[in-house]
């Protein structure tokens, strides 16, 4: 995404998976601000720019994550 930084602080882990692209969750930080969680697609080969593309997602802070788990935890899965 032009004008956008990014550095994956850590992959946590894959959700699902579909033909050249990837669902993840991983800790992310945003144009140098403080890292968040982030789900979203990216794609599993760079093109031929180099550059790897995401798909649109979701960034949460700690305190999202932790009412997600919280609301997941209560619900019969």
């Amino acid at each position: 995404m032009a004008g956008i930084k990014y550095e994956i602080s850590k992959e946590i882990g894959v959700i699902s998976e579909r033909k050249g692209w990837v669902k993840k969750l991983c800790l992310i930080s945003w144009n140098n601000r403080p890292i968040k969680y982030d789900i979203r697609e990216w794609a599993t080969e760079p093109d031929e720019d180099g550059e790897i593309h995401m798909g649109k997602g979701i960034t949460l802070s700690k305190e999202e994550m932790k009412a997600i788990v919280d609301m997941l935890k209560e619900e019969d899965l």
